[in-house]
C-alpha cells in the first residue's frame, strides 16, 4: 500500500487542476479561432469563379470603433447591422445596428464554449447559445425578418427601450452579384449538390453555406 503525504496530495491536485485549466484554455482558443474563420468566410471572395484578385467584402468589419460604426449606420434603415471587434476587454465581438432611435451596440458574450447575446441587455431566459458568431447572427436575422413581417419583436428589449431588428448586413464594400445570388440560393435550399449546375458553380455555392 502506498501512502501520500498531504503535501504530495496537494501537489497532485494542483497539477490536475493546472492540466484541466490548460485543456479548457486550449479548447477556448480553438473555438474562438474557428469563430474567426467563420466570420472571415462571410467575405465575398471571387477567386472561386476564376476572377482576378479583388478586395474582399464582408459584414464583419474587424477593429472598428463604436463611433466609426455609428457613422457607417447613421443614414441606413432600421435593421441594418454589422459585426465588429468589441472595444471592451471582457467581450470579443459587438453587433452594431440601426434602431428606430438611432445606432446602438449589442455585445456578444462568450462563455463555456458558446456565443450568445449580452444577457444584461436582453431577457436572459430567452437567449440562445451558438457554436459560432455567424450562426448567432444567422438565427437573429432569420428571426428578425420573420418577425418584422408579422410586426412582432424578435429581440425583446427591456422596458423603456426600442426593439432591435437585424435584417440587412452592411458590407465593407458592395458585394458581387454572384455572392448575392449565392445567398439567395442558400435561403431556399441546402441541397446544392442536387441542383442542375456545373461542379465549379456547386463548389462556389458550398464554399459559403450561410443565408446572410
Amino acid at each position: 500500500m502506498t501512502c501520500h503525504s498531504s503535501d504530495s496530495t496537494e501537489s497532485i491536485e494542483n497539477e490536475r487542476r493546472s492540466q484541466t485549466e490548460t485543456q479548457v484554455a486550449e479548447s477556448d482558443q480553438s473555438r474562438i479561432a474557428t469563430a474567426m474563420r467563420d466570420l472571415k468566410n462571410t467575405e465575398d471572395n471571387h477567386e472561386h469563379i476564376g476572377e482576378v484578385n479583388v478586395n474582399k467584402k464582408s459584414w464583419y468589419w474587424g477593429s472598428l470603433t463604436a463611433n466609426e460604426a455609428k457613422e457607417i449606420l447613421q443614414d441606413t434603415s432600421e435593421g441594418t447591422f454589422l459585426v465588429r471587434d468589441s472595444s471592451q476587454r471582457d467581450y470579443l465581438f459587438t453587433i452594431s445596428a440601426m434602431t428606430s432611435a438611432g445606432p446602438t451596440n449589442l455585445r456578444i458574450e462568450y462563455k463555456d464554449g458558446k456565443f450568445k447575446l449580452d444577457s444584461v441587455v436582453l431577457v436572459k431566459p430567452k437567449l440562445k447559445q451558438f457554436d459560432s458568431v455567424v450562426h448567432l447572427v444567422e438565427h437573429y436575422v432569420q428571426l428578425s425578418r420573420t418577425s418584422f413581417k408579422g410586426n412582432t419583436t424578435p429581440l425583446a428589449p427591456s422596458k423603456g427601450t426600442v426593439q432591435l431588428l437585424l435584417t440587412t448586413p452592411v458590407y465593407t464594400a458592395t458585394p458581387s452579384l454572384q455572392h448575392l445570388c449565392r445567398i439567395a440560393i442558400n435561403k431556399t435550399t441546402r441541397q446544392v449538390q442536387e441542383l442542375p449546375l456545373p461542379n465549379r458553380l456547386k463548389d462556389y455555392l458550398t464554399d459559403y453555406t450561410y443565408n446572410v
